[in-house]
């Protein structure tokens, strides 16, 4: 029992936060501030993050966070990856959305059948994977697979990526559109075209443009089930069986979208306080306004408290895994909400802190401004869409069965 026990402290040591690898991962995001807000400028111009940066992302080891140890990644808990992503948001929201987005496909690939991952990774182990999953694809059964029809939009970093999840539901004879039969296409880049149109007011560098499939064939073992993912058992747990790949899948994935507004959040507040300390209203600084003080206050206290939220729900989900337990399906609902409804509260704090800049924060080339239009673009993401998420969790709350199946 004791040697059991030790065994469990000493996994959970190598993959959690507080291990020698997470910190030397979060010092390297620290040591990137720097040249990331220097290229947010070229990364809006030029609507997609910079080759540099990517290649950055990939010395640090940043997309390993979540890849399966077999193929040369760290297994890292989430708390890592999303940590690493704050700080990489504070800087540039952009380059930590695609980080984000891009990287936890390597977490899902890994709860595909395993011959999905070979199919990736067998020659090279970082190549990426860009995604849209709106179940908008044209689905056909054939012998041994599908064939895969439709056009889908914001693909974050497609630009950067050689393969794309992409979503759509199977028809059945009794269901042709039941989202109970949606899944996740795996497609080789040489199986569709990406169309240049991402011209957006925010999170200009994502490079989120349309890819185009036209009617391709998908083998089973690149498809994935959403059903199989919410009740936590997978083809690629069969070779994954670690508890980080135990976790339901959109609960690892919808704070790929929400963890970039709130590190975003942080930056937007470092810029407020340095426009405060210069910024004079008549004979009197501005940071001496108790109004800004208490403003400035309110920020910190919320993007600590959203923080604390995050790393507290995902030690109690990965308690769960790593005890071979399920996570109670009331938990999951209210987490599902938690993520949900950080976008709206980073957008509403960063509002507030753009009128009390004054003139300066509406000008072109304002921080301020600029942080503020990714935020609001972020809120464009279903995920992050917190009303049915907020019903559904009001209806557990009163006694009702759960509706989503998306937690």
């Amino acid at each position: 029992m004791a040697t059991s026990s030790a065994g469990a402290i000493s996994a959970a040591d190598t993959y959690s936060l507080g291990s020698a690898r997470a910190e030397a991962l979060l010092e390297a995001a620290r040591a990137l501030g720097p040249v990331l807000r220097e290229r947010s400028a070229q990364c809006r111009a030029e609507r997609k993050v910079p080759a540099e940066t990517i290649a950055d992302f990939h010395a640090a080891g940043f997309f390993k966070m979540l890849q399966p140890e077999q193929w040369g990644g760290y297994a890292m808990d989430p708390q890592v990856f999303y940590c690493v992503g704050l700080e990489i948001a504070r800087h540039c929201m952009s380059s930590a959305w695609v980080l984000g987005v891009v990287a936890v496909h390597n977490w899902q690939l890994a709860v595909f059948d395993d011959r999905a991952a070979a199919d990736v990774w067998g020659d090279d182990p970082s190549v990426l994977i860009s995604s849209s999953y709106a179940p908008v694809g044209k689905v056909t059964p054939v012998e041994g697979g599908y064939r895969l029809s439709g056009r889908w939009s914001f693909s974050s970093g497609s630009e950067h990526c050689q393969w794309a999840f992409l979503g759509a539901v199977v028809p059945t004879a009794d269901a042709p559109f039941d989202m109970m039969n949606y899944r996740t296409f795996l497609v080789p880049a040489s199986d569709y075209r990406i169309v240049d149109n991402w011209d957006v007011v925010g999170l200009q560098g994502t490079g989120s443009h349309d890819v185009v499939v036209e009617d391709v064939f998908v083998p089973e073992h690149r498809t994935h089930r959403s059903i199989d993912g919410y009740l936590c058992d997978n083809p690629g747990n069969t070779v994954n069986d670690a508890p980080l790949y135990r976790l339901p899948f959109m609960q690892v994935f919808v704070r790929a979208v929400c963890t970039a507004s709130l590190g975003a959040l942080q930056g937007s507040l470092d810029d407020f306080v340095e426009v405060a300390r210069t910024r004079r209203i008549g004979p009197n600084i501005m940071s001496a306004d108790p109004a800004v003080r208490r403003l400035a206050a309110e920020v910190k206290a919320s993007i600590e408290e959203m923080k604390l939220t995050m790393l507290r729900n995902f030690d109690a989900m990965m308690a769960c895994t790593r005890a071979g337990e399920p996570i109670p399906v009331e938990d999951r609902v209210r987490y599902r909400y938690d993520s949900a409804v950080v976008a709206d509260r980073c957008l509403e704090l960063s509002g507030r802190m753009l009128k009390a800049a004054g003139s300066g924060g509406i000008r072109l080339g304002s921080e301020l401004l600029a942080r503020h239009l990714d935020i609001l673009a972020s809120q464009a993401h279903v995920a992050n869409n917190s009303l049915p998420f907020a019903d559904n969790m009001g209806g557990v709350l009163f006694g009702e069965e759960n509706r989503d199946y998306a937690i």
